[in-house]
C-alpha cells in the first residue's frame, strides 16, 4: 500500500535521505531498523508530510496515487496515522476534545480512555504534564480514534517503563489486527504499519513481516525482522554500514 520510490530529502539545509526505496505491504506490519540519527523519524515525517521537509526526487506512493506533493490534512484522509516520537504540548485544547474530533464525532473517548488508563487525562490539555508513558498512550487513544489504515509509529517503546511497556505493546497490537475501514483499500485483514524501532523491544509484542535496516539516510538490507534484530544485537549497526560500503564499492567495480 505504501511505496517510496528512490527518495531523496532535505531539512535544515542538508541532505538527510539519499535514494531511499522500500515497500510497505497492504495488510503487513514492516519494521525499520537504525541507529540514532540515521533518518528514520525523517522518513515517517516526510511521508507524513509535515513542513520542513523538502522531497528533492523520488515518490511516495500510496495505495496507487502519488501523494508526494498533498499536504499533511489530504494524507490523513486517506487513511495515513502517525504516532509521532516527541509529539508537541496543546495547550488549550482537551485530549478529550482531540478525540472526538480526530474520531469525527463516531467514538466514545470515555470508553477508548478507560481501556488505555487514560480517563483522568481526557480533561487535561493534551500531553501537558504527562510521562513518556503517557505520551504514548495519548497518541494511541488517538490513532484508535481516527482509525487508520496505514500506521506510521515513530519508536512506540522509547521513554515507557517497563511496567507501562506491556500494555502500550498490547494495545499496539489490537490496533494492528483491527478492522480497516478505508475505502478502495486493497488489503488483506489488519492494517499495513511501518514502525521505527531502536532496540526492537516492540517485536516483543507484534508479529512483524518485514524489515529493513537504514544507515546514514538510506536502506542498508532488508529481509526477516527477527534475524535482522538478531544480527544487529551481535554485531550492531557498525557491521550494517560497513556491508552497505562493501557491496556499494562491489557495483562500482562491476560497472
Amino acid at each position: 500500500m505504501l511505496e517510496i520510490e528512490n527518495l531523496t530529502v532535505e531539512a535544515g539545509g542538508r541532505e538527510i535521505l539519499h535514494d531511499l526505496s522500500l515497500n510497505v505491504m497492504s495488510g503487513y506490519t514492516t519494521v525499520l531498523f537504525g541507529p540514532n540519527g540515521s533518518g528514520k523519524s525523517t522518513l515517517l515525517m516526510t511521508i507524513m508530510g509535515f513542513s520542513g521537509f523538502k522531497v528533492k526526487s523520488g515518490r511516495i506512493i500510496l495505495n496507487g496515487e502519488d501523494i508526494t506533493d498533498l499536504p499533511v490534512n489530504e494524507r490523513a484522509k486517506r487513511g495515513i496515522g502517525m504516532m509521532m516520537q516527541r509529539p508537541p504540548n496543546l495547550i488549550g485544547v482537551r485530549l478529550k476534545d482531540l478525540v472526538q474530533v480526530t474520531g469525527k464525532g463516531k467514538v466514545d473517548p470515555v470508553a477508548l480512555a478507560e481501556d488505555l488508563n487514560m480517563s483522568a487525562f481526557l480533561d487535561r490539555d493534551v500531553n501537558v504534564g504527562f510521562s513518556g508513558g503517557e505520551i504514548k498512550r495519548s497518541e494511541i487513544l488517538q490513532l484508535e480514534a481516527q482509525g487508520p489504515c496505514l500506521l506510521l509509529l515513530d519508536e512506540p517503546e522509547s521513554g515507557v517503563d517497563l511496567v507501562s511497556i506491556e500494555k502500550l505493546g498490547v494495545k499496539v497490537h489490537e490496533l494492528l489486527q483491527g478492522p480497516s475501514h478505508c475505502a478502495g483499500w486493497r488489503q488483506r485483514s489488519g492494517k499495513a504499519a511501518l514502525i521505527i524501532t531502536h532496540t526492537g523491544q516492540i517485536l516483543d509484542y507484534v508479529e512483524a513481516d518485514r524489515g529493513y535496516v537504514m544507515c546514514n539516510g538510506t536502506v542498508a538490507c532488508s529481509g526477516n525482522p527477527r534475524e535482522l534484530l538478531g544480527e544487529i544485537r551481535k554485531m550492531g549497526y557498525n557491521e550494517c554500514i560497513r556491508c552497505k560500503m562493501n557491496r556499494s564499492n562491489l557495483i562500482r567495480e562491476i560497472a
